[in-house]
């Protein structure tokens, strides 16, 4: 899968998780980058490559309790069919994304690393999956 897909789904799960479980899925943050949410210290990791095969992102599944197993499984099945771009788009819609952003004071293009806040996550997919605090 590509790189940019790749962040993309780790963010759709990161927000689902917080929403279904209140709890943090990994402790690294999202930044509000030009092309939607990035973990900094994943693209560390597939900096300079477009493509991504299995194996070439360090981690250990095994380590994911049954719960963080389930959102992520349920994001990968429910998500896989949409590409980078359709993915970014989605995470481009008003939320914690466009807050972000729009805290940094950027335009669509300038970079920022302004950070997603996990409140503001948690509330925006906790209302599309029909959460109530």
């Amino acid at each position: 899968m590509s790189a940019m897909k790749l962040q993309k789904l780790c963010y759709f799960a990161y927000g689902y998780h917080l929403a279904w479980e209140d709890r943090q899925l990994f402790p690294e943050r999202f930044e509000a980058w030009a092309n939607g949410p990035v973990v900094y210290e994943l693209y560390d990791q597939h900096r300079g490559r477009f493509n991504l095969d299995k194996g070439d992102i360090a981690g250990d599944p095994a380590a994911l309790d049954d719960d963080e197993r389930d959102s992520v499984n349920v994001v990968l099945e429910n998500f896989r069919a949409y590409d980078a771009h359709e993915l970014s788009a989605m995470t481009h819609q008003p939320g914690p994304w466009l807050d972000a952003r729009q805290r940094a004071g950027v335009t669509d293009l300038q970079r920022s690393n302004e950070e997603l806040r996990d409140e503001e996550i948690a509330d925006f997919f906790g209302a599309l999956v029909g959460r109530e605090d």
